[in-house]
């Protein structure tokens, strides 16, 4: 959500910044908010020197009463009372004024950084750069499903019995690798300074509200029936809304954290044949950071998370590139964001395997997180990124670490936690 001061001082920017999102069908919005804004201030100031005249005559009743003056003091009595019928309409109405200001402001996006490509949507994103040398072996390349069941360690039959599509099994050693890489990722980033947390996987429907826009909520988020309960998409939303209603110190900042959840989504349908398998699932877990810091601090910040999962990847030598979002395929709360591409070999090409985005004071702004500071309170600026989300880095893990004769080889700094096991070897064959 947006400060309504660039609303009431410069409409032109809010416009042009929709423009640049490609929609046109919110301009409207900036002028009914300037317009309910400018009734609101007329009828908050009118309440308040109401308030203030009824506040006085009531301090008179008692002098007059004790003059004697009954009649008179009668007359200010039901001037008092039909002064707080007139304030109970002026307060109903200053309520409904907010709440059409707050509906309004809550779908106007947030302000892109001027670095950010225009684009209409995701085909337009822009490559940065690219980090270790892209690969294709000179053996075929099964599908991720294939490879992972030929270890057994995938039961994808027994997950559609239980739960349905978009869920699965992991099972033996490769279960284990799942759980192997989220520890290795939770310990590199405790190794950069990050505090571990494993937050709750469930919050309230107003800190929903205030991590991200409506229409992401509705594709993503599942609702706990006859409870204000959501299961998290992510641990960002439990993670920031740790800090609603605070005000923080300004020592304090920035906040580095770094959190482990299972993660739920809606999000399946039909996206094609790359789709299949553990592309795209119901749920999965994943290791994250999020950063709370100063606003002067937020670009530094946003550059050193998506460098920590480049180095994060390249440490298990699989080939990464990122990918600058473009301004259409920007949610409305980022300021800029870039997504984390592994190479698929077998694909030969790149996709998505996180995801980094700064999302300037709009956070801070719903959930009233503040910072005390030198001259009076700000609100802060908040960032997430993923360290990693396997099952999905699984696909890139197997598919780059894939031998000739159907065994995986494990990186160096994922053996201490396989026991010292240096590669899997099949175990079925297809």
């Amino acid at each position: 959500m947006i400060d309504i001061k660039l609303i009431r001082e410069n409409p032109d920017l809010v416009k042009e910044n929709i423009k640049k999102k490609f929609q046109d069908e919110k301009l409207p919005l900036v002028d009914e908010v300037a317009k309910f804004d400018k009734e609101h201030r007329e009828v908050k100031q009118k309440g308040d020197e109401l308030r203030a005249e009824r506040n006085r005559l009531s301090k008179s009743i008692g002098s007059l009463m004790r003059e004697g003056k009954k009649d008179e003091a009668q007359k200010v009595k039901d001037q008092v009372k039909s002064m707080g019928d007139e304030l109970e309409s002026l307060e109903a109405r200053e309520k409904e004024l907010d709440d059409e200001i707050t509906k309004r402001m809550m779908v106007i996006p947030n302000i892109i950084d001027p670095s950010v490509p225009i684009g209409k949507d995701d085909s337009e994103n822009v490559e940065n750069e690219r980090f270790g040398e892209p690969k294709v072996p000179d053996f075929p390349i099964p599908y991720h499903t294939d490879i992972l069941e030929s270890l057994d360690g995938l039961d994808i039959d027994s997950a559609g019995r239980t739960s349905g599509n978009g869920f699965y099994y992991l099972k033996g050693d490769v279960a284990r690798l799942h759980s192997s890489i989220l520890a290795y990722a939770r310990d590199f980033m405790i190794n950069k300074g990050f505090t571990y947390f494993v937050p709750p996987f469930m919050i309230h429907g107003n800190v929903v509200n205030g991590v991200m826009s409506f229409k992401e909520m509705e594709n993503m988020m599942y609702k706990i029936e006859g409870e204000d309960l959501y299961l998290i998409g992510t641990s960002e939303h439990s993670m920031v809304g740790r800090f609603i209603g605070q005000i923080l110190k300004e020592e304090d900042l920035p906040q580095t954290l770094t959190s482990y959840s299972p993660c739920f989504r809606k999000e399946v349908g039909a996206h094609g044949i790359e789709e299949r398998g553990l592309y795209r699932v119901h749920q999965f877990e994943k290791q994250e950071m999020v950063v709370v810091c100063k606003p002067e601090d937020s670009m530094y910040w946003y550059n050193q998370l998506w460098k920590y999962s480049v180095e994060f990847f390249r440490s298990m030598d699989i080939p990464v590139r990122t990918l600058e979002c473009c301004s259409g395929d920007l949610a409305d709360l980022k300021v800029k964001s870039c997504d984390v591409e592994a190479w698929s070999p077998r694909q030969k090409k790149y996709f998505e395997v996180g995801s980094c985005s700064n999302l300037g004071d709009a956070q801070a702004r719903r959930l009233k997180i503040r910072v005390k500071g030198k001259d009076g309170n700000y609100f802060p600026h908040t960032l997430n990124n993923t360290v990693v989300a396997p099952p999905r880095m699984l696909i890139a893990f197997v598919e780059n670490n894939l031998q000739a004769d159907g065994s995986v080889l494990i990186p160096k700094p994922l053996q201490p936690y396989m026991g010292g096991q240096t590669v899997l070897v099949p175990k079925k064959k297809k």
